[in-house]
């Protein structure tokens, strides 16, 4: 067996992330199948995936600058680990930025209950068992506060249970997270008999199945093995006593089933559960966004999004914040935060496909679909024109902000079409285009995602597309063009690394290749030009060039005159790319 750490550490939270992840990764389908509250809009799995996808992406991030530094210096054992107040601030920061859903939110904000007692300095840091029970306590209570109308049933009472369980659970840290994993499991098999909505559609509440994954990897980090998890759609159905009728809809595609054991009107709302609006009276939109705001503004921003619609979650400290709201005026939700302070990434979700995506305005008759669409991600403005005169409906992804599955699924919405083909144009994006894609596929869309890494190899795609083909000759001949085209791009270091190519200085210019840095110069057009060479020795028919805006002026004349003098036959068509991140995007088709 493994070593495991026996303390918490920064490894612990670095493994812990890494295993909880590939469990809501196993998890994902069967919790969207049992999501039906507070929305059942079948994402609860996906959005807990994502807000610990970036959790995660954010302690990676930590420990490659601390390897950074430690490879700069003598090297010694132990330099290259941050310590544990850096890697769980990482942590909470990286799903409070990236949390999605109401699921998300809260899980983001237990997180970061987790981090303040971690990460406190002085006598009140602790890394043994006490230290992982007052984190867990501190989880609950934090995640409870965040929510402006708790409901029992939950995923919060899943944490307080879990925190419960933990805080009478004494012996080292696998002790603990084991006592609180058993907790969390058997809160879960009760939360039908406290919430009604769960009772009638025979589930486990989605988000609690959820954390209970989450827990799962925390035994598994202490004690390098994995705690029995098979029973949570199996064994649990079969123990959750419903007789409310036939089970219909998502929990048959989960595997519930009624059985006897409780009276069907059993079930009941919890404690501190004011929101009995009837099922027809759910707001229609979802508002998520990141604000950084002062604490007195937040407080009053509380008060008005409460009167405004329900769902209502605030999450974050320290000037960023992350809001969660069900409401009926996404515009007023949106104002309320610009009045508060600076809201960005803004997501706006509508739960029907109805009015918002497919009626005409002043009671007109619904848009007709179209027949077939792309929906693609692009880095910058320029390309974003350029993919949409060539008939795209597209998503920008600016440097650093990555769009989220919401962001997909609101573009395949406004594609408006019976078929999508989908472009992520970024490897990074792979396991969001996917989920994006289900959640389409479950609101009757046929989508096919072609795993393009490139814009350039998006470009190549969309250059072969042709909607009056039938559906699967299309998307393998858009495959295929993809498929064929090499890219690079050219970039400036922003700090000192390890690459394939050697060591890197900040300020170099480097020539990434299919993703890995393959040239390292002083010089951006002479860079170009050398990865250029490199990608046409394997032969090709068509350079393209993307330009970004901090490209140097002459840089495309110069590389069309060298393709054109070096390489007979090679044709170069040069595009602006805007504020796209890299300086160049190369293809070679």
């Amino acid at each position: 067996m493994p070593q495991v750490p026996q303390t918490l550490d920064a490894l612990a939270v670095r493994t812990w992330c890494g295993l909880a992840l590939e469990a809501l990764g196993r998890a994902r389908e069967e919790i969207d199948a049992i999501n039906v509250y507070p929305v059942a809009d079948g994402d609860t799995g996906t959005n807990l995936y994502l807000t610990v996808e970036s959790a995660t992406a954010a302690v990676e991030a930590v420990f490659a600058g601390h390897e950074t530094v430690a490879g700069a210096g003598d090297g010694r054992a132990g330099e290259g680990r941050p310590a544990l107040a850096d890697a769980v601030r990482a942590m909470a920061h990286g799903a409070l930025i990236g949390a999605r859903g109401n699921s998300g939110t809260i899980l983001a904000q237990l997180l970061r209950g987790m981090a303040l007692v971690l990460a406190a300095g002085g006598e009140g840091a602790r890394t043994d068992a006490e230290g992982l029970r007052l984190a867990l306590r501190q989880a609950a209570d934090s995640a409870r506060d965040a929510v402006a109308h708790p409901v029992e049933g939950t995923v919060l009472t899943v944490a307080s249970a879990a925190a419960e369980a933990a805080g009478g659970a004494e012996g080292d840290c696998g002790t603990v997270a084991r006592a609180a994993y058993e907790g969390a499991r058997a809160a879960l098999v009760a939360t039908p008999r406290q919430l009604d909505v769960l009772a009638r559609a025979g589930v486990v509440d989605a988000g609690g199945r959820g954390l209970v994954a989450v827990l799962a990897a925390l035994v598994e980090t202490f004690t390098g093995e994995s705690p029995r998890t098979g029973w949570a759609l199996g064994e649990v159905h079969a123990r959750v006593a419903v007789t409310a009728g036939p089970v219909t809809g998502a929990t048959a595609a989960a595997g519930a089933r009624p059985v006897p054991g409780v009276d069907a009107g059993a079930g009941h709302a919890g404690a501190g559960c004011v929101d009995d609006r009837p099922d027809d009276g759910v707001p229609a939109f979802e508002v998520v966004y990141l604000l950084e705001a002062e604490d007195t503004a937040v407080t009053r921003l509380r008060d008005r999004l409460d009167r405004l619609g329900d769902s209502l979650v605030v999450v974050g400290g320290d000037g960023l914040w992350n809001v969660h709201v069900h409401v009926d005026d996404a515009g007023a939700a949106v104002e309320a935060g610009v009045e508060a302070g600076r809201p960005h990434r803004i997501r706006i979700t509508h739960f029907g496909l109805g009015d918002a995506h497919t009626a005409g305005a002043a009671g007109l008759p619904p848009r007709e679909r179209a027949q077939r669409a792309v929906v693609a991600v692009v880095p910058g403005e320029g390309l974003a024109g350029l993919y949409a005169e060539a008939g795209a409906t597209t998503v920008l992804a600016r440097p650093g902000e990555p769009p989220a599955s919401g962001e997909l699924v609101d573009a395949v919405r406004r594609a408006h079409a019976r078929e999508v083909v989908l472009l992520p144009n970024d490897a990074d994006l792979r396991h969001t285009a996917a989920a994006a894609a289900e959640q389409a596929r479950t609101e009757g869309v046929r989508v096919a995602l072609i795993p393009t890494r490139s814009a350039v190899q998006g470009i190549a795609a969309l250059a072969v597309h042709e909607p009056g083909r039938r559906f699967d000759e299309d998307v393998v001949a858009m495959t295929s063009a993809a498929g064929a085209t090499r890219y690079a791009e050219v970039a400036v270091a922003e700090r000192q690394s390890w690459t394939m190519a050697g060591i890197c200085q900040a300020g170099d210019v480097l020539g990434l290749i299919e993703g890995d840095v393959a040239v390292i110069g002083a010089d951006i057009a002479a860079t170009a030009e050398a990865v250029i060479d490199r990608m046409l020795a394997a032969g090709g028919e068509m350079v393209t060039l993307v330009l970004g805006d901090e490209a140097p002026g002459a840089i495309a004349a110069r590389l069309e005159s060298r393709v054109r003098e070096t390489y007979l036959a090679v044709d170069t068509v040069v595009y602006r790319g805007g504020r796209q991140g890299a300086l160049l995007l190369i293809g070679v088709e």
